[in-house]
């Protein structure tokens, strides 16, 4: 009778064992929360790294106080130090910053496509900001019309974005007076 009980508490308790597929999936389980967690990580690296219309704005004006500053310091006959930081190029010309703006995507075989686009105007030293600011309307317009005539897939490309470019400076530079853009920097671009 005492045989008959062992077998029966051996049939009744449960395994002491753990299970393998369990410890496969906690496993992959880790694996895959970690790999997400890196790739939001390296996400977040690239996105801070993204130069922003401000951060333009701010470095134009850094150049051009750091430059003045440096003038100021050679006319009064001081030497420049030897480890001082190099200061930076000094941009020539009318930086511009434009506002953020959306615009509808030419319509293809798919749902309606829009674009997000922010972007810095650099004109020319001869340029007024005067008639920079007089002609905002027709400059946002041009570019506008011409988003609206892009497919997703034409912008997609890098070929399809330095087009875009030349054509914004070449439809902009018909209609100014003094001076003329001379490049464009993208700061935001994005298509969904």
């Amino acid at each position: 009778m005492a045989e008959e009980n062992k077998t029966a508490d051996l049939d009744a308790s449960p395994a002491s064992g753990k299970n393998p597929l369990l410890v496969v999936l906690v496993v992959v389980n880790t694996l895959a929360v970690c790999a997400i967690g890196f790739f939001q990580f390296q996400n977040h690296k690239k996105l801070t790294a993204v130069t922003t219309a401000a951060d333009v704005m701010q470095q134009s004006l850094a150049g051009d106080a750091s430059h003045s500053g440096a003038a100021a310091g050679a006319e009064g006959g001081a030497p420049a130090a030897e480890g001082a930081v190099k200061e930076p190029a000094k941009v020539d010309g009318l930086m511009y910053p434009i506002d953020p703006f959306t615009a509808n995507l030419a319509q293809g075989d798919g749902p309606k496509r829009y674009i997000r686009i922010s972007l810095v105007l650099k004109f020319s030293k001869e340029t007024k900001k005067e008639e920079v600011d007089a002609r905002k309307p027709q400059i946002s317009d041009a570019i506008i019309s011409m988003l609206n005539a892009k497919k997703p897939e034409e912008l997609l490309k890098k070929e399809g974005k330095e087009y875009l470019k030349e054509e914004i400076k070449t439809s902009i530079n018909n209609f100014l007076v003094d001076g003329h853009l001379e490049d464009i920097f993208y700061v935001g671009f994005q298509i969904n």
